[in-house]
């Protein structure tokens, strides 16, 4: 048989943590370097690997109770290769030392399991109930895998130049940077996330380090309210939970 797909065969690489495409991580372990992943997120493996689904720290389980954020993980084992994938997200690999890396759950793909993570809120400075913003704290000496939906923007953040994201649009930020939550519309509006103009929230940060920005908004669904529950996540009887715009 002959076809072009055949041009996609498995990249062999000497790296532990490596990139099979754009798209697709590709992870190889020796028996003795566990990593940790995202439930769902492999998409095939060879060799004796163990999957275990059942991972999660009292903390983390505490953590992710407390706040709704939190890695949904599972534990990889053994000898062999995985690949993992999300939704055709752009992969992303960070090597995190002292400085530290600050996450949105929702786009860590694998990390190795000798980093510590933490939930960690970011406030708004208006003190509105349930208008802050949860996020990982990953601290240690290892690798972390990121996805992002189209290929991001990497800002850098010195004492002379300050930045602000939407916060629908941040993936990830050095941890000693400065952050504040704030409006981007008038007080009067801030209610409702976007507001007037189409916009909501931002993340102010100072400092020096860095601040990745993906070209995609989580936008809130259509009659969103905050602190409503399922109804204030997705809209009247819980509808639009994947962003489907009618």
């Amino acid at each position: 048989m002959q076809s072009p797909l055949f041009n996609y065969a498995d990249q062999q690489s000497q790296e532990r943590y490596a990139l099979q495409n754009p798209q697709l991580l590709r992870v190889s372990l020796t028996g003795h370097d566990d990593i940790l992943a995202r439930k769902g997120s492999m998409v095939a493996y060879q060799g004796a690997i163990d999957f275990d689904g059942e991972y999660q720290s009292t903390s983390q389980r505490n953590a992710s109770a407390r706040t709704g954020e939190g890695l949904d993980l599972m534990r990889c084992s053994g000898q062999g290769t995985i690949y993992f994938a999300n939704l055709a997200q752009y992969v992303h690999l960070v090597d995190v030392d002292h400085e530290g890396l600050t996450v949105d759950s929702a786009y860590v793909l694998a990390l190795d399991s000798a980093l510590h993570t933490e939930v960690i809120a970011v406030d708004s400075q208006y003190g509105i109930s349930g208008s802050g913003k949860y996020q990982l704290n990953i601290t240690g000496r290892g690798k972390v895998a990121m996805m992002t939906s189209g290929q991001p923007l990497m800002m850098q953040v010195t004492p002379e130049k300050y930045v602000s994201v939407d916060a629908d649009a941040v993936v990830a930020w050095s941890t000693q940077l400065r952050v504040q939550m704030q409006a981007q519309t008038h007080a009067s509006s801030i209610v409702r996330r976007r507001g007037n103009t189409g916009e909501g929230w931002e993340l102010s940060f100072t400092g020096n380090g860095f601040a990745l920005v993906q070209p995609s908004e989580v936008m809130p669904p259509q009659n969103a309210q905050i602190g409503e529950g399922l109804r204030g996540q997705f809209g009247n009887s819980g509808q639009n939970q994947n962003n489907s715009w009618n």
